[in-house]
């Protein structure tokens, strides 16, 4: 009975996976479960599921079949057979077999996965989470094991239905932990699994804890040996990671329990000769993402968030946390890029905010006697030295937690600005251990210049090095202080490469230059012909957008050399600059105007706004910034800083830092740098916009008065004492001409301005006829490329609707047949106990010594009998009438006698007519 039911569920579910005719491996698979649980012999039984195993372990299609039929035989023999160890153990090795993918020969993308249908189909099945938690329990190792690798499995195609089903078995999570402390192959399969269910699920995340998650963690890693360990201390720590992320309570519970100081231990590197294979990088990546973790306190809806983050870092200030990572980012450079920009990050994080954490990293050297040096001199120094862009970036975000909200600090920086005499220019980096911050930042923009190649020694890692002029300045845009520093820096002049190139010049007309040098080393056709200058320019029009803002002593700086201003207007309606650098050139152009306090004709802000119109064209101009701000760069920004979890799969490419491919990038003409979401932070991205709405209001402004407000005096024309009439005339016709040109030159700009605004848009559609034809066929493949792949997603939409709907179709059915099925054997149950019934009755009859068949003449015998009963009964009946009739006609005769009639006479032919009668009755009938 038991296997006619799995026959129908293995039809049905050969309906759902299309797969109606029974195949050889269906047959077989049933053959081997008609063994396993109709067998008499336990042998034959263990060598059916061993058999079975096997096969399943092999092919997809056996993998398949099981799954139709196999999996609530293997669970009964999980429930019923406990003693029996053989077939418990051949029971879980053939689910795991039957759950774990087959990879023979890669086939395509929408063949069926069994694997992933076994997984889901077991983890339906009523109590099957329970019924293997409760295997846990058994003495035996290999069953352990296997229970431990089926729930892994189910962990990782199902885990949001297991971590459901686990949570409301008791003790459920209990067992989980308890397997930490067995043989080490079941620790590391439990840890694994642990790993697994943790994630995302912050319930569980407490319980875990609550059951000593962090005591047995810690322990494991010391025995393996800290970051020397294996894989299974990366197991650890991904663990320990997922129940620290954005979990404030299980933050302070670490650190109120066992302390941090496990956590510091791990970062200590031992040893006299640092080798870093890849196994322990990735130890360090993931204890320098649970730092990360702690430093970022918990999740931005908690509102103990800040608190717990400020306990944190007090903690691990005081457990010495800053000088390992020194150790570990700034002075061991035998130590991976990946390992280093790390370090860097946490040390970003752990000053950014507290004031006695950045006066303690101000106060750090580094180095030993006599070559010592501070700390921030040696972040400066990896700045102007790494090939690394990912380190450059990473050593840039120490430098800008350092100067954020950090007014001293700041300050301390821009003071050591000081150039180093002409003859110091000479020396090498290497040699600069004895400047102060301000002066190697300078050197290091001016080395190479000695040459006298400026073009060939200022791009590359030199050129890069202009953004870090933002340290003192970038963070604090809208504080007032911030104006005496961009003023110090102002003043900042640097010597020319040779006496013979003139006189010393100001630091901002040098980065103009080496803007202008940047823009001069791309090819005709767009691309950059020197790796690193993609993204050199927006950096250095970054510095200037900065510097100039709120500062018009700098914008009177910047156009104190005429070809700047000429320079910018060509760079911002050059077609073959990406967007980001004109929407930058746009903005430094808008400060020009409304941080621009001249009173010259030819360099205020009237003057500003005309030249910018004629050269661009004002609609041409706005419409930079919406470029700008549609941009991939300005998009990715907020992106570019969320968190990213650290798993095993993710750990090797981590692990492996490689910088952006120059060569693949100088092939896309006209687009960003993808580095530049990650030099470019919130704060300068709300900055250009607030310029932006300024620079808007400003040029309506310029627009809507004149250029001078003439005051209207009744004494300029009335006639001056002793003035005589020519020369009255003659004051009155120039005050008339003055007014005249006025008026001229505000109808000619609003008349402009009129044009340009109601033409919006137009600027936009020369520039781009002006592009050519090859811009347009570009534009045009690009909309056919765009068109088909909305047709194809389209097309994928409508399939996968079809998909689903097939699925619906076929899981009603697959419900309705087996619904059908449990009627029909509900009704075979029936019949079969009323055969059952009627065999027990014939054989109590049997053995009473009845005849089990009735005797037939006994019966007609008795029937005869009552026949000839009823039949005498009537007779009697009619010879009663009989005997009262013939009383009736004797008396009548005797009447008729006493009458004289003759009796005899009168009755003669009465039987005769009667006997007629029926004869002609019967004629009739007959007829």
């Amino acid at each position: 009975m038991k296997m006619d039911l799995m026959s129908g569920y293995k039809g049905v579910v050969g309906l759902v996976f299309g797969n109606e005719n029974s195949s050889n491996e269906d047959r077989y698979v049933e053959r081997l479960l008609d063994r396993i649980s109709n067998g008499k012999l336990s042998e034959d039984r263990r060598n059916a599921i061993t058999e079975l195993q096997a096969v399943v372990a092999e092919s997809q299609a056996f993998q398949l079949a099981f799954g139709a039929m196999g999996f609530p035989i293997m669970l009964s023999v999980l429930k019923e057979e406990r003693d029996d160890v053989e077939m418990v153990r051949g029971a879980l090795e053939t689910l795991v077999s039957a759950l774990t993918p087959i990879n023979h020969a890669k086939g395509s993308s929408n063949e069926v996965q069994p694997d992933l249908m076994n997984t889901d189909l077991l983890s339906r099945e009523a109590d099957s989470i329970s019924l293997l938690l409760s295997l846990l329990e058994e003495d035996d190792f290999y069953v352990r094991y296997y229970t431990l690798q089926i729930l892994t499995a189910l962990l990782t195609n199902s885990p949001q239905r297991l971590q459901e089903a686990i949570l409301t078995i008791p003790r459920g999570i209990t067992r989980l932990m308890d397997m930490l402390m067995d043989r080490e192959v079941i620790r590391n399969e439990a840890l694994l699994l642990l790993t697994h269910l943790t994630r995302e699920a912050e319930e569980i995340q407490k319980i875990v804890v609550f059951e000593g998650a962090f005591e047995k963690i810690f322990s494991i890693i010391r025995e393996e040996g800290n970051s020397d360990g294996g894989v299974v201390v990366q197991d650890c720590l991904e663990l320990l990671n997922n129940l620290l992320h954005s979990n404030a309570s299980n933050q302070v519970l670490l650190r109120e329990t066992i302390g941090l100081d496990s956590l510091i231990s791990i970062l200590k590197l031992r040893g006299s000769t640092y080798t870093f294979t890849q196994q322990k990088t990735i130890n360090l990546l993931s204890v320098l993402e649970t730092i990360k973790l702690l430093l970022k306190g918990g999740s931005e809806a908690d509102p103990g968030k800040d608190m717990n983050k400020q306990a944190n870092k007090t903690t691990l200030v005081q457990k010495k946390l800053l000088d390992h990572l020194l150790i570990l980012g700034i002075e061991s450079q035998w130590v991976p890029v990946a390992v280093r920009c790390a370090a860097m990050r946490c040390i970003g994080d752990l000053i950014a905010g507290d004031s006695k954490n950045l006066d303690l990293l101000a106060s750090k050297v580094l180095g030993e006697e006599p070559q010592v040096e501070p700390a921030l001199n040696s972040i400066l120094r990896i700045l102007l030295r790494t090939s690394s862009m990912q380190e450059f970036i990473a050593a840039d975000y120490v430098f800008k937690s350092f100067c954020e909200k950090n007014a001293d600090g700041q300050s301390m920086l821009a003071s050591t600005l000081i150039p180093q005499p002409y003859s110091m220019n000479h020396a090498f980096l290497e040699e600069d251990v004895n400047m102060s911050f301000g002066s190697m930042l300078l050197h290091g923009l001016t080395l190479g210049e000695n040459d006298g190649d400026l073009e060939a020694n200022a791009s590359g890692a030199v050129a890069r090095n202009l953004n870090k002029l933002r340290c003192f300045d970038l963070s604090y845009l809208y504080n007032d202080k911030s104006y005496g520093k961009k003023l110090q820096v102002l003043r900042i002049e640097i010597e020319a490469p040779m006496q013979s190139l003139g006189a010393p010049e100001p630091l901002m007309h040098r980065m103009v230059k080496y803007l202008a040098l940047a823009s001069s080393m791309k090819s005709k056709d767009g691309k950059s012909s020197t790796s690193g200058n993609s993204y050199v320019q927006a950096i250095i029009l970054k510095l200037l957008v900065t510097w100039l803002a709120d500062c018009p002593s700098a914008v009177h700086c910047f156009l104190d050399a005429r070809p700047h201003l000429t320079y910018l207007l060509e760079l911002v309606s050059n077609l073959s600059e990406t967007v980001c650098i004109r929407g930058f050139l746009a903005v430094i152009l808008g400060e020009c105007v409304i941080y621009n306090k001249s009173t010259d004709s030819g360099k205020d802000a009237f003057a500003i706004v005309d030249t910018i119109s004629q050269k661009v064209g004002l609609s041409s101009y706005f419409l930079k910034f919406d470029e700008m701000n549609k941009s991939f760069v300005f998009a990715s920004v907020e992106s570019s800083l969320t968190h990213k979890s650290f798993t095993r799969s993710s750990a090797a490419s981590m692990a492996d830092i490689e910088d952006v491919d120059e060569n693949d990038l100088s092939e896309k003409k006209n687009m960003d740098h993808p580095i530049l979401s990650s030099v470019l932070d919130s704060y300068f991205v709300n900055l250009v916009k607030r310029l932006e709405e300024d620079i808007r209001e400003q040029i309506v402004e310029v627009y809507s008065h004149p250029k001078i407000k003439v005051a209207v005096v009744p004494a300029e024309l009335e006639k001056k004492n002793g003035e005589n009439d020519g020369e009255y005339i003659k004051r009155l016709k120039a005050f008339i001409e003055k007014q005249c040109s006025e008026i001229q030159d505000l109808v000619l700009r609003n008349a402009t301005l009129a044009e340009d605004l109601a033409k919006t848009g137009s600027s936009f559609q020369s520039e781009q006829r002006a592009s050519g034809g090859s811009d347009r066929v570009q534009l045009e493949t690009l909309r056919r490329d765009f068109q088909e792949a909305c047709q194809r997603l389209e097309m994928l939409k409508a399939d996968k609707d079809k998909v689903e709907s097939e699925a619906i179709m076929y899981r009603n059915l697959a419900g309705k047949m087996e619904a059908d099925l449990r009627s029909l054997s509900d009704a075979y149950n029936s019949l079969e106990q009323s055969n059952l019934q009627l065999e027990n009755e014939v054989k109590a009859l049997k053995r009473e010594g009845h005849s089990t068949f009735p005797d037939v003449e006994a019966i007609k015998a008795e029937a005869r009998e009552e026949a000839q009963k009823e039949s005498e009964g009537e007779l009697n009946d009619l010879l009663v009438c009989l005997g009262q009739e013939q009383s009736k006609v004797d008396k009548l005769s005797a009447r008729l006698l006493e009458l004289g009639e003759d009796v005899d006479k009168l009755l003669e032919g009465i039987g005769d007519d009667v006997g007629v009668a029926e004869d002609g009755e019967d004629d009739e009938d007959t007829e």
